[in-house]
């Protein structure tokens, strides 16, 4: 069987060269009974994969299931997979199988893998490596003949990295990957897909049919489709039932679109000096560790004149010291207020670069080692927290106006409040 016989027989819609590859992977796979991981985003068509993959192996008249590991509670998924025995916990008033007891013979598909818990992944990995596994409740082995396939849309490798998913299940689960692409690396496909969804709606809904024009064709490849296949067809039946309009043109296309404006993820502060952009946490970082090299270089300045013996009687704007303390001291402060300013996020006034009185002998009066063992806190919390409670202050408690000191929005600065437990 072909590529082509796959396409017409599992319903998919596309010649995009990344799709052709998937199919290619789990056709050469299916007789096999090599455990694959499927990965992909969500909606993007991993179970169609996994069928494909049943269908083709000579597992095809045994029983398929497919099991999303991310529905099922943490306190049941190890008795929904093996199984429990009577009185084994509350609840459990008699015997049940699990599913690879049922599907013994045939193929289990584990969707959303990476959100079972590290205890199940232990006992999954036993029986992909044996196939034995223990009943809740029982301490009876039993064995069982599954071949598994998984899927994610997460990435794995760094759940290993993080310690949310063993390393061990996931190169046992990794034998053969294979990555289904997404729609937007698929937009040869989006119009073909388009078309097949609207043309089946209009059947069933018995409406007549929807034409794009070609600024719609290309709104349709440009848009991102975060929610991919699954939201493609969403959109069809929506504009099939909807629309007044047969003929849909960019404009009336844009109202059935989710604004890609909106974002889950967290702001990004704009730098409008044309530098690149940094985030607030980046920002803080830089500015942090310029202050540092400024006060570390501001107290071996203060330390070599008390060592020198100078007298500030005799300062002038053309003393040496003087010079080097604007030359070293003036340009760090303008450095930060520019990234500051920049990132409009912060805005802070220039110091005065150096302020003492002197002493009864007509010298500077310092305590070297105090120089030299301060130490600048470099706690990124602390700043946070001090620059968030400065900024109320100074607004009297109204959280708006502070939110717009700091450059962030009055719910970032709720979220950050209760963050750092302030007690204002």
């Amino acid at each position: 069987m072909d590529n082509q016989d796959i396409k017409n027989r599992f319903g998919i819609i596309g010649n995009s060269p990344l799709l052709n590859r998937a199919i290619d992977i789990a056709r050469q796979v299916a007789p096999t009974d090599i455990s694959v991981l499927i990965q992909g985003e969500s909606g993007s068509g991993k179970e169609v994969f996994s069928h494909i993959i049943h269908q083709l192996s000579a597992r095809k008249h045994g029983a398929f299931i497919a099991v999303n590991c991310g529905a099922i509670p943490e306190g049941t998924i190890d008795s929904e997979l093996f199984g429990h025995e009577k009185g084994s916990f509350t609840g459990a008033h008699e015997a049940r199988k699990g599913y690879f007891e049922v599907v013994d013979g045939g193929t289990i598909f584990l969707d959303e893998v990476g959100e079972l818990p590290l205890g199940t992944q232990a006992r999954l990995l036993r029986v992909l490596e044996s196939g034995e596994y223990i009943r809740v409740g029982s301490s009876k082995v039993q064995k069982t003949n599954v071949r598994v396939v998984a899927a994610t849309n997460v990435d794995v490798f760094n759940a290993v990295q993080n310690g949310k998913f063993r390393e061990d299940l996931y190169y046992r689960l990794n034998t053969v990957p294979l990555r289904i692409p997404s729609l937007r690396e698929r937009a040869e496909d989006i119009y073909l897909l388009f078309r097949k969804f609207v043309v089946d709606f209009s059947d069933k809904y018995r409406s007549p049919s929807i034409q794009l024009t070609d600024d719609a064709q290309q709104l349709l490849k440009t848009y991102s489709w975060p929610g991919n296949v699954r939201q493609l067809k969403n959109i069809a039946e929506q504009i099939a039932v909807l629309e007044k309009e047969r003929v849909v043109d960019a404009r009336i296309l844009q109202n059935y679109l989710p604004s890609e404006s909106r974002s889950t993820l967290p702001a990004v502060v704009a730098n409008q000096s044309g530098k690149d952009d940094f985030s607030e946490r980046d920002l803080l970082y830089k500015v942090l560790f310029d202050m540092k090299k400024d006060m570390v270089d501001l107290k071996k300045l203060v330390v070599e004149l008390i060592q020198n013996g100078v007298n500030p009687s005799t300062f002038d704007e053309n003393s040496p010291y003087i010079n080097r303390l604007y030359q070293e001291v003036e340009p760090s402060a303008d450095r930060l207020q520019d990234h500051l300013a920049a990132s409009q996020t912060l805005t802070i006034h220039q110091p005065n670069v150096l302020k003492s009185n002197p002493g009864q002998d007509g010298y500077l009066n310092y305590d070297t080692q105090d120089a030299e063992e301060v130490e600048e806190s470099l706690s990124l919390t602390e700043k946070e927290s001090d620059l968030i409670k400065k900024a109320l202050k100074k607004h009297r408690g109204k959280r708006k106006a502070a939110a717009q000191e700091l450059g962030i929005s009055e719910r970032t600065l709720y979220r950050k409040i209760k963050d750092l437990n302030l007690d204002l």
